[in-house]
């Protein structure tokens, strides 16, 4: 009997509590912040920072040699009792941040951004990265409070620059490659003279509200590099390098469309629409669609559908 009482006035109890279900919570929405006012706290966060921090410059003075990202070393300045930051210490052998870097301008979601630039070796290859080749190199990321969040220290495969953050897209073509490289008896791989610095980036410039785990949201970053190859990237396989479909030269391939069917040059086999592939509109066959203008109207077969029927006649 006092367990069938138990069990009614469970029963009761639930029901109770089931009555008295309170609303599920609200989801609120929180807009992402102003960009441009956003910005303006970036840059001066930054600039903060590079004015109470300084680095090893004596260590790294020979230009041009083989340095490491773990031969950078930042320090913040030291400071009294009060909290105030007093002189750079050693200033021949040390510099501050600020002193050595340089600021660099660009215009991204309709919002002029600053980043800067710490350029300890620029690379002796002539070759200098495109915002959408493929990249090798090694780079170490952290926040202002000197946490790191992201790193790759071993350059086994190449990153795709349009699948990264923009600031990288605007620093890392300011660099050259490596000069030269060789393979180890342990089958690692030695580079020569490479790109090398640091970049300063405002959160515009980085993940904005929207970062990877590890990283607040409105973070602006701090990333080492060294950058040892790259090569054009042709993500359509049509012949034309995906830098080069950047018809208009702002950087954004997703607004080139020559043919108007809603898919960018850089993802479109046949760019103009004329039915003849992009690929086969190389008609001198030296490998690059751009060269080739059948009816010498300064527009490139490849992008010119009134070129088909010309183009058929010089294939036959």
């Amino acid at each position: 009997m006092k367990l069938r009482t138990n069990l009614v006035v469970f029963v009761l109890l639930v029901l109770s509590f089931a009555a008295c279900k309170p609303d599920e919570p609200d989801f609120v929405v929180v807009p992402d912040r102003d960009r441009t006012e956003q910005q303006v706290v970036d840059k001066d966060s930054l600039i903060g920072y590079m004015e109470t921090h300084y680095y090893n410059s004596g260590d790294l003075s020979a230009a041009g040699t083989d340095y490491t990202m773990n031969d950078i070393v930042i320090t913040e300045l030291p400071q009294d009792d009060d909290g105030n930051y007093l002189d750079l210490p050693d200033p021949d052998n040390n510099t501050l941040l600020i002193d050595d870097v340089d600021t660099y301008i660009t215009t991204f979601e309709e919002v002029e951004y600053e980043y800067y630039i710490l350029n300890l070796n620029q690379g002796g290859n002539e070759y200098s990265p495109n915002f959408s080749d493929l990249i090798e190199l090694v780079y170490s990321g952290n926040l202002l409070d000197e946490v790191v969040f992201d790193s790759a220290v071993n350059p086994n495969a190449p990153f795709d620059m349009l699948g990264l953050i923009e600031g990288w897209r605007q620093v890392i073509p300011k660099f050259n490659t490596a000069t030269s490289f060789s393979e180890n008896p342990d089958g690692t791989i030695s580079y020569t003279d490479y790109g090398f610095g640091m970049m300063f980036l405002p959160s515009g410039l980085c993940y904005f509200s929207q970062p990877p785990f590890g990283v607040p949201i409105y973070s602006n970053l701090i990333f080492k590099f060294e950058l040892y190859r790259a090569q054009p990237n042709d993500h359509d396989q049509d012949g034309v390098f995906t830098h080069l479909e950047d018809l208009n030269n702002n950087m954004d391939i997703s607004d080139d469309d020559t043919d108007g069917d809603l898919v960018p040059n850089f993802f479109d086999p046949d760019d103009d629409g004329d039915g003849v592939f992009t690929i086969f509109e190389d008609i001198n066959g030296d490998g690059d669609p751009t060269n080739d203008d059948t009816d010498g109207d300064g527009i490139p077969n490849y992008l010119d559908e009134d070129s088909t029927e010309s183009t058929q006649d010089v294939d036959e």
